[in-house]
């Protein structure tokens, strides 16, 4: 009795022996399959987000180029540095940390409001676009305040400005705004597109970009 007790213990073992290189394969091919699916997932949703963060494909609604004609004629399209500020530059968070890419990917979800525009017709021309401009801006200005202006200040930080080379009226604003706690948004809006919060009389804070052409007839002070 003994004997076939023992005899049954060392089958089961034998058994279990060879069932565990099974389990340890199909473990790692898992493993395996996870991680290459999630590179090409990854990647997939990577490239497909900065596609769609290229101007021309911004431009490919026909509805963008009246807000775009504007932005030709402002110092974040043309300069005397050469660097031009995109659609997405403001409009869409950047990736310089985890949450900025959560956000960016939420953006693209309510970008798709635009392209629901775009097929039903909405603001397909000038004065259906001019009707909801009102509209469309203060969502903007909204979204933008509620990030602290984050897509401005990937480019312009109170901390980083030099006082002495900047105007009188614009350092004693800067240094107000940060007692304050506003945000960039609070006072530039306007600077890229038709200042619309102007014809209804509200506080302007700095003046818009003006156009490059009307720049040229003022010369440059050189620092």
């Amino acid at each position: 009795m003994a004997d076939q007790r023992q005899v049954r213990q060392e089958r089961d073992s034998e058994a279990q022996q060879k069932k565990r290189p099974v389990f340890c394969a199909t473990g790692f091919t898992i493993i395996a399959v996870g991680i290459i699916f999630g590179v090409i997932f990854w990647g997939g949703l990577n490239t497909g987000l900065e596609y769609t963060n290229r101007k021309e494909f911004c431009l490919s609604c026909h509805e963008m180029r009246i807000p775009y004609e504007e932005y030709k004629k402002t110092v974040h399209y043309s300069n005397r540095s050469g660097h031009e500020v995109s659609c997405a530059d403001c409009h869409v968070p950047g990736s310089k940390t985890p949450g900025d890419y959560t956000r960016k990917v939420v953006r693209k979800i309510e970008a798709s409001r635009d392209l629901w525009g775009h097929l039903t017709g909405s603001i397909d021309t000038k004065e259906k676009f001019e009707a909801k401009r009102k509209i469309m801006a203060e969502r903007e200005w909204a979204r933008m305040k509620s990030h602290d202006s984050k897509e401005c200040r990937n480019c312009h930080q109170f901390e980083r400005m030099d006082p002495e080379k900047v105007k009188k009226r614009s350092r004693i604003k800067h240094e107000e705004a940060v007692e304050e706690k506003m945000t960039c948004i609070d006072c530039h809006k306007g600077i890229a597109h038709k200042p619309v919060h102007l014809e209804e009389g509200e506080d302007a804070g700095d003046k818009p970009d003006a156009a490059p052409e009307e720049k040229a007839a003022k010369p440059e002070k050189q620092v």
